[in-house]
């Protein structure tokens, strides 16, 4: 029997403001790597503050991929992120480099990871007002049920309060009269090209909301507030970008639906929340290996490095 061995591909995930970006650069310097990012909001131009990017300093001359690189008015998928990350996998193997892919985006990271295929579907726009009418009317309890009653499997792995993944539940089921668990289920069938690494940050949960508080008040000293104008401005339809934390309380605040202070609250307490559901989410996946935030840069590359050996 022959045994093919398969190009390995480093992932480091974990929750928001958990120090994925330094670890990934520090790695990066290490093993002649270059960085994907998985991260749902990243890949907008001109969606740089609220979103966390690294800066080119913080990139240290470490090529990154999918950062900076779509329009905020493009309607950008898991399908479409699984496409472009593996021909960023392929450019950098075909230089003799590692790949590895960084970020808090679960969804995007199981794609790959376990061979997850979210074929495309047309989006229905009369089906999506119809759920929003039923927002509108009965709260997003009542769409979280009725998704739940489709596909209990699925909603395991949504939260309450996440509007657009319960959509997607349903949107699929109305679509392809199959389930999401169905339609995921026939896609692992496929054959998996790398030898994915999977590792995952984990911090002290009050030092890691610490953290989120101080991040989101540099986002509004470096100027998040005006960023939001800038992209409002100069980009009249954003279907899926507004949609981004820290962006949707912005307009919230421009709408005069609460104060600079509630605004600046919410965002912290949705980022608290959000980093909630990230380590939930990673921690179902039973093969991560799980990186201590309170150990050194140099520790936790060395721990990688041990362990892709």
């Amino acid at each position: 029997m022959i045994f093919i061995n398969k190009p390995k591909v480093i992932v480091i995930g974990g929750p928001t403001a958990s120090g994925k970006t330094a670890l990934s650069i520090a790695l990066a310097k290490k093993i002649d790597g270059e960085i994907i990012s998985a991260d749902s909001m990243q890949i907008y131009k001109d969606m740089t503050i609220g979103t966390a990017k690294p800066t080119p300093e913080e990139m240290d001359g470490i090529k990154h991929y999918l950062v900076d690189c779509i329009s905020p008015e493009v309607r950008y998928s898991v399908a479409d992120f699984k496409k472009d990350a593996t021909e960023a996998i392929e450019e950098i193997l075909s230089k003799g480099k590692t790949p590895i892919v960084v970020g808090g985006t679960g969804l995007y990271i199981d794609s790959l990871v376990l061979g997850i295929d979210y074929n495309e579907i047309e989006v229905d726009l009369e089906y999506r007002k119809e759920l929003e009418n039923i927002i509108k009317e009965k709260g997003l309890d009542r769409l979280y049920e009725m998704a739940k009653k489709i596909d209990e499997k699925a909603m395991e792995k949504i939260s309450k309060n996440d509007k657009k993944r319960i959509c997607r539940v349903l949107e699929i089921y109305k679509s392809t009269g199959k389930t999401k668990t169905e339609m995921e289920a026939e896609s692992r069938k496929n054959e998996i090209k790398y030898d994915f690494k999977v590792f995952a940050i984990d911090m002290d949960r009050e030092k890691l909301y610490d953290r989120i508080n101080r991040r989101v008040d540099l986002m509004i000293e470096a100027g998040l507030i005006k960023e939001v104008r800038n992209l409002i401005d100069k980009y009249p339809n954003m279907p899926t970008a507004m949609q981004g934390l820290g962006y949707k309380e912005v307009v919230e605040y421009f709408n005069g639906e609460c104060s600079r202070e509630e605004m600046i609250e919410k965002i912290k307490q949705e980022s608290r929340h959000y980093a909630k559901r990230q380590l939930t989410w990673f921690r179902k996946n039973k093969e991560i290996k799980w990186l201590d935030a309170s150990k050194s840069l140099d520790e936790n590359t060395n721990f990688i490095l041990e362990e892709i050996r």
